[in-house]
């Protein structure tokens, strides 16, 4: 009988020592899992090339208060030279690059790509209005964390998932950013209409300033900037490689130009061939001189 109370205490301690061991090998597994989580380290390197002018500047000045996890750098000489981009994006530790190209007659291109191995979103900017020329009545915390509102048509086509995808990481503030603020106080939205990108900044206001008492109501007040984009390629690298996307609705500003010219170029013909048939006209209807003229019976 002895024999057998020590044998089960025996096993009770080895069961209990399992069972120890097994909460100590959990506990071990969640705080493995803890320190493996994955963390949101994205960093946006924020440049331009040469030839922008005053609005485009402030255009960037805006973007880079509105993300605090940007990082500004220099003009780039060339613009032949875009593979030079993703090596100034390592070397700045950065993972998302965010490219403003000016051409002539004031025409600015935004490249949003995803370094270093792509892909990259080409696109074209118009209707800008920075903060300074909104002169809005909305303010929001320098450096403070805004929440992406993405409309429902970015779903309905891969071209627009994958736009939604690289604006995710590049106009989300990640948690652990250097310069970022604890607050959330503003509202980035992106809309689709007519094929093209608008974008819209808004402040979250928590209470009417008109009513003090009473329940909280939120209501949204523009702060700026905004812009619209046209989408015109998307490419499989980072500012190179096949052709994924391309814009059949997209005409150049270059083209459009050219048109007007030869629109205008065709009125002109078109005035001077009336103005030729209407002197053919007159010489036409010029009658001969008479027997009688003085020119003749005086001669």
């Amino acid at each position: 009988m002895a024999t057998i109370l020590k044998t089960q205490k025996a096993n009770a301690l080895k069961g209990k020592r399992k069972v120890d061991a097994m909460d100590v090998d959990e506990d071990a597994d969640a705080v493995e899992t803890q320190v493996k989580r994955k963390k949101n380290k994205q960093r946006v390197l924020l440049l331009s090339s040469r030839g922008v002018t005053h609005r485009m500047r402030h255009l960037m000045n805006d973007l880079e208060a509105l993300l605090p996890h940007v990082k500004k750098d220099s003009k780039l000489d060339s613009k032949n030279q875009l593979h030079l981009l993703p090596e100034l994006a390592d070397l700045n530790n950065c993972n998302n690059t965010l490219y403003f190209e000016a051409r002539r007659h004031e025409d600015l291109y935004m490249w949003a790509t995803k370094t270093p191995n792509g892909p990259s979103v080409k696109m074209h900017v118009q209707n800008i209005h920075t903060m300074d020329e909104l002169k809005m009545t909305g303010n929001c915390l320098k450096g403070s964390r805004g929440l992406l509102s993405f409309d429902a048509a970015f779903d309905e086509t891969e071209w627009g998932k994958l736009t939604k995808e690289i604006f995710t990481h590049i106009f989300g503030v990640p948690v652990t950013a250097r310069k970022a603020k604890p607050f959330i106080d503003h509202i980035l939205t992106f809309s689709i209409l007519d094929s093209k990108i608008w974008f819209r900044n808004f402040q979250i206001v928590e209470k009417d300033p008109a009513v003090p008492n009473g329940p909280p109501q939120t209501s949204l007040v523009e702060i700026g900037p905004r812009f619209v984009l046209t989408p015109i390629r998307i490419f499989e690298g980072a500012f190179h490689g096949a052709t994924v996307y391309s814009n059949p609705e997209f005409i150049s500003p270059a083209a459009m130009r050219s048109a007007l010219r030869r629109q205008q170029g065709g009125k002109y013909g078109q005035r001077k061939k009336a103005e030729e048939e209407t002197s053919k006209r007159k010489d036409l209807r010029q009658m001969e001189e008479d027997e009688l003229a003085v020119s003749k019976v005086f001669a």
